[in-house]
C-alpha cells in the first residue's frame, strides 16, 4: 500500500498555525506566573473556577474530566494534589456508587476569590486589550469550532 504524502502547510497556514502554538504557550506560561503568587497554577486556577461556578460549588469528577478535557486518571491526580492544600475535596457519590464529587472548600473559595482580580488583570492586559471586540468575536467563533470538533474526538476516543 502506497504510503500517502501530508498535506503540507502554505505559508498562510504556517504563519497562522505558528503565531497561534507560540503565543498560546507565552501567554499561559506568563498567566501561570501570574498565579505563582498564590501558590496556584493555571490548572488549579481552572478546577477552582469551574466549581466555584457549579451548583453547591460541586461537580462530578466524570464531568469535571470532560469539561477541563483531562482523562480521569490526570484530573485524579490534580484534584490529589489539591486536596493536600485544602482547596477541594471528594465525596462519594450516593447515587452512583462508583462515582465521585470534587467539592470546592471554604479554602478553595478564598484561594480562587484573593487570586481573581490578579488573573483578570493578567488575562485583560495580556490578551484581551490586544483585541478589539471584533476581534474577540471573531476568535471566540473560531475556537468554539476548534473546540467542538476537539470534544467529539476526545469524546470518541474515551468511549
Amino acid at each position: 500500500m502506497a504510503k500517502v504524502s501530508p498535506k503540507w502547510l502554505t505559508p498562510k497556514e504556517m504563519r497562522a498555525w505558528r503565531s497561534y502554538i507560540i503565543a498560546s504557550r507565552r501567554l499561559l506560561e506568563a498567566l501561570d506566573q501570574d498565579l505563582s503568587g498564590h501558590d496556584l497554577s493555571m490548572a488549579d486556577y481552572e478546577v477552582l473556577a469551574q466549581l466555584s461556578e457549579a451548583p453547591g460549588r460541586r461537580i462530578r469528577m466524570s464531568d469535571l474530566a470532560e469539561i477541563a478535557m483531562l482523562s480521569k486518571s490526570r484530573l485524579s491526580h490534580r484534584i490529589t494534589v489539591m486536596e493536600k492544600a485544602g482547596w477541594v475535596r471528594r465525596e462519594a457519590c450516593k447515587e452512583d456508587r462508583r462515582g465521585a464529587w470534587a467539592v470546592m472548600t471554604e479554602k478553595g473559595l478564598k484561594a480562587i476569590v484573593k487570586a481573581a482580580p490578579d488573573h483578570v488583570d493578567s488575562v485583560r492586559t495580556r490578551f484581551l486589550d490586544r483585541l478589539d471586540g471584533e476581534d474577540q468575536i471573531n476568535l471566540a467563533d473560531v475556537f468554539e469550532e476548534v473546540l467542538a470538533g476537539l470534544r467529539s474526538e476526545f469524546k470518541s476516543e474515551k468511549e
